[in-house]
């Protein structure tokens, strides 16, 4: 991937070229794990696992995000060796078959540089590089792309009553800052993602959607997880299971407020409302 601040949106994984500012890109939701919040246990078997990613991309999605550790509030941490069991026999075997980028979901350097030897060209790191630094190198020497996510405390704590003086502008310095570090670091492949149910009420999460161009200022490709996410489930007093429909809104709210890719678990659907939404934003008035 080649993107720096104010130059484009130009992304290069491998063979793969995106343009980001063309339509909206899809990463589709690949969870390895017994115990996910929206699908836990139901791909946790591999031969599951790799079916339903090549179903996703039949569907349309662009990126494969694999994660073999839930990190759902008070979610407890998975042992390296177990993550890496899961997830990196998965990442070399889709690897062979994909024609789309996977992005490895992971914020312990061991894991990452192994599903990066694997095949992986994406690292989606959940702390921004802060909880293990010897990620950021790993992701540099592979010449990788990193996904910095903002989080307040950690996935065991982070929805212990979380606040703010200003969420977005907090978020955005945040993530501001983590991508300077990782530039630091030999690092230009970077997207920034404000964390939608990571350490936020729910006012937090509908103003972090409300002000995603606040996030877009800042000059690096936005991704916006809003999928099945519990501040949907407040609104709509539905359970996981029913949250499509909230889904669809968040994601097209997400669209029209700059995000440039969508991580979803609903690939088909989701694929359906960002064509649409895409559509009404090229609209010229």
């Amino acid at each position: 991937m080649s993107i720096n601040p104010g130059t484009g949106l130009t992304l290069k994984c491998g063979s793969i070229v995106y343009d980001l500012a063309s339509r909206t890109h899809i990463m589709g939701v690949l969870n390895v794990t017994p115990d996910s919040f929206s699908d836990g246990g139901k791909f946790f078997e591999p031969q599951r696992a790799l079916d339903w990613a090549m179903q996703m991309v039949e569907e349309g999605a662009d990126f494969i995000d694999i994660g073999g550790e839930s990190t759902r509030p008070g979610s407890e941490p998975v042992p390296v060796e177990e993550e890496f069991r899961r997830t990196v026999p998965v990442v070399a075997e889709l690897a062979k078959r994909l024609r789309v980028p996977i992005s490895i979901d992971t914020y312990k350097s061991e894991v990452a540089s192994a599903a990066l030897d694997a095949g992986a060209t994406i690292v989606n790191d959940i702390s921004a590089g802060r909880f293990d630094p010897a990620l950021l190198p790993i992701v540099a020497r592979h010449k990788a792309t990193i996904v910095l996510m903002h989080m307040k405390g950690t996935p065991k704590t982070m929805q212990e009553n979380p606040s703010y003086g200003n969420v977005t502008e907090e978020v955005r310095d945040f993530l501001q800052n983590r991508a300077e570090v990782c530039r630091n670091e030999g690092i230009d492949q970077i997207i920034v993602d404000p964390g939608i149910g990571f350490g936020k009420q729910l006012y937090h999460n509908l103003a972090l959607l409300r002000e995603l161009h606040a996030l877009v200022e800042v000059g690096y490709p936005v991704l916006v997880g809003p999928s099945r996410k519990s501040f949907i489930g407040m609104i709509l007093d539905l359970p996981v299971e029913e949250r499509l429909e909230g889904t669809a809104a968040a994601v097209a709210a997400s669209i029209l407020y700059g995000a440039h890719i969508v991580r979803v678990h609903d690939v088909r659907a989701m694929k359906r409302v960002a064509k649409v939404t895409d559509a009404i934003k090229r609209v010229a008035v």
